[in-house]
């Protein structure tokens, strides 16, 4: 479903709204009807529709009845309450959707009248069983409202088609839709973490919608009192200036003298009765003149609640003015007083009244109550704060949505693919590569071109992986064919143990131990085949390598191929170390022995008699300096050998 399909069912949502508003009002009904549509879309799509065609709702009602702004955080609230338990489920069923009505009528009925007492400043002083009455009757309309509105809410949901319920849940997402495993461990992190981005950027938000929400309301306060002043003090301005106009400046003194006597005295105190009953906020009216002994009272009008004073009569300075008295004395204009006593709050203005020669003949005084601009103050003030309520809430909801949907679920989807992408196999590197490509963000700024790196970052190293795998398996080839070559260089062609270079270097790692003070115990054996030409010459090449081999046998099956060398046509080396030496003299012995008794058998072939002579030495440190001082000894024993055996031999 295209977005534009999205914005037209928000749209029937708020026409449902205004219309059923409009029926409400048109034939005088005591319910609203005006929050169907709003708990239709905030069960459809969410907290953010719900809660923007709530607002819009109050915004254009408003156009034509001014206090329907006020109730927008009613509506709204709604919104919110509609949308939680679509979430969890109540919207499913009749039965669970009827559990709801209740809760709603009692929490609206009980906002709107108080939202509306606080609008009417009348309702202050009302009696709590008014109250209670009051509450009864709204609480039985919202009762009727708000099921009705549910049940049409919940009738249309059931008409909705599943591609437009699975759309709404998309509204706003610039990605694919998360699997259920994703989604799971998203929202365990965003559950587990409270110093994620989500909720720093959650405070952030929050605390500038609060700065600019009362910025805003704090300012527009302080122009409205400001105003509001200004226009009393202008009104009283006037006031004062009308009756100047009724004196006579020269007659200030008959006025003094005279009184009520006095026919023009009389005129202007009716003139002045009748400027005071036209404004009830004019608590008195009064005209001084100021001198060092006091106040002389030239005009002074009875109030309820106090008599007037006669004219000639000496009243002391107010106290209020008191601060103003070289100023009152000397004729000059002082600037409003504002006071706050057993009166109550007053505006006072003093404004003098000069004759031709410049010269101050009295003043003419109003005192104007200010108790209904403390109303009007407090009543634009619950005003603001029920407007701005309703904005902050929208507009923080629109800002977190969007924050949501174009940062924070971009970022922890990215974040949870990278996490977990696996390095093992080829197969787990291709199913993890395609989960970050099955994303498909498309914010269309910062975020999706982190994400096309992401991309990129990830595919070169599958790429790099599995070209190193690659060059893995050749290198473990390369060690095979090395360790294959090793083996063969260091093997005996024709006995297949090993030969001089693999002796050459069990002798240098020898030196090496010794050297370091780390030599163990070791012992060289020395082998010399005897009759190897005799065989060769008698016998054949072919038959004296077996009986080389055959001597090669004889030494392995005693002292253990492992530690047998052949180091020359016919003389082969025995090393042994560790605990094995102790035993090297009864091997040695056993050897001899093994030579005597195939010797002794007739059954044998000649070249399978193994004739050889044996030397054996041990390494010992006192008087080795190397290995090689251990093998001239063995060679020496086994050149002694040697000459024994011929000396005993008879052939």
């Amino acid at each position: 479903m295209s977005a534009q399909k999205v914005f037209l069912i928000c749209f029937d949502a708020l026409l449902l709204n205004l219309i059923g508003s409009f029926i409400a009002h048109h034939f005088g009904m005591t319910i609203f009807l005006d929050t169907a549509g709003t708990i239709f879309i905030a069960a459809l799509g969410g907290y953010v529709p719900g809660i923007a065609v709530g607002f819009f709702t109050n915004l254009i009602t408003s156009a034509f009845e001014s206090q329907q702004m006020y109730f927008c955080t009613v509506n709204i609230f709604v919104a919110a309450y509609a949308a939680y338990f679509a979430r969890k489920g109540y919207f499913k069923s009749l039965g669970k959707v009827l559990k709801l009505i209740l809760p709603l009528a009692f929490v609206t009925s009980l906002s709107a009248l108080m939202i509306y007492n606080l609008l009417n400043t009348t309702n202050f002083t009302q009696t709590v069983t008014q109250f209670h009455l009051n509450f009864l009757s709204g609480f039985v309309g919202e009762f009727l409202d708000k099921g009705l509105s549910i049940l049409i809410a919940f009738v249309l949901l059931k008409s909705m088609p599943k591609s437009t319920v699975a759309a709404f849940k998309l509204l706003g997402k610039r990605q694919a839709p998360l699997s259920d495993e994703m989604q799971k461990a998203l929202e365990k992190k965003h559950h587990l973490s409270s110093s994620s981005l989500r909720t720093k950027i959650l405070a952030i938000l929050m605390i500038s919608s609060l700065f600019v929400s009362f910025s805003l309301s704090f300012i527009s306060y302080l122009l409205f009192r400001e105003a509001e002043m200004a226009d009393r003090i202008k009104t009283v301005d006037s006031l004062v200036v009308v009756i100047l106009n009724e004196l006579n400046p020269k007659h200030i003194d008959e006025y003094l003298a005279l009184g009520r006597s006095y026919e023009e005295y009389r005129e202007i105190e009716e003139t002045l009765y009748a400027i005071m009953n036209s404004n009830t906020y004019i608590q008195c009216i009064y005209v001084y003149r100021i001198e060092e002994d006091g106040c002389h009272v030239i005009f002074d009008l009875d109030t309820a609640i106090e008599r007037a004073d006669n004219p000639g009569q000496v009243v002391p300075l107010d106290y209020t003015v008191e601060p103003y008295r070289a100023d009152l004395l000397a004729g000059r204009p002082i600037r409003p007083i504002f006071s706050d006593d057993e009166y109550g709050k007053l505006l006072t203005m003093y404004k003098p009244l000069y004759d031709k020669t410049g010269k101050c003949q009295c003043y003419a005084i109003v005192d104007f109550s200010l108790e209904v601009l403390s109303d009007h103050i407090r009543s634009f003030t619950i005003k603001l704060l029920a407007l701005f309520t309703g904005c902050f809430i929208f507009i923080f909801a629109v800002g977190l949505w969007f924050v949501e949907n174009n940062l924070i679920l971009p970022v922890n989807s990215m974040a949870y693919c990278a996490r977990n992408f696996a390095y093992d196999n080829p197969d787990s590197r291709n199913k993890h590569f395609e989960r970050i490509r099955s994303l498909k963000i498309s914010t269309g700024d910062e975020i999706e071109n982190l994400y096309s790196a992401l991309i990129r970052m990830t595919e070169n190293i599958s790429m790099y992986l599995e070209h190193l795998q690659i060059e893995k398996v050749r290198v473990e080839n390369m060690k095979l064919q090395v360790f294959a070559m090793d083996e063969l260089a260091h093997k005996d062609s024709l006995t297949g143990i090993k030969n001089k270079a693999a002796y050459n270097r069990e002798i240098v790692w020898l030196n090496d131990r010794i050297n370091a003070d780390e030599a163990e115990d070791f012992c060289i054996v020395m082998i010399d085949v005897n009759f190897l030409k005799r065989v060769n010459d008698t016998y054949g090449h072919e038959r004296g390598n077996e009986y080389l081999i055959n001597a090669c046998r004889l030494a392995c099956s005693v002292f253990g191929e492992e530690h047998v060398y052949r180091i020359g046509g016919d003389e082969f080396v025995v090393i042994v170390t560790g605990e094995k030496v102790s035993l090297c003299r009864y091997f040695v012995k056993q050897f001899r022995a093994e030579m005597t008794r195939k010797g002794a058998n007739d059954l044998l072939e000649p070249w399978e008699k193994v004739s050889a002579a044996v030397g054996v030495a041990f390494y010992d440190p006192k008087i080795d300096k190397d290995v090689d001082d251990v093998f001239k000894r063995a060679d020496k024993e086994m050149y002694d050998n040697k000459l024994a055996m011929k000396a005993q031999r008879t052939d």
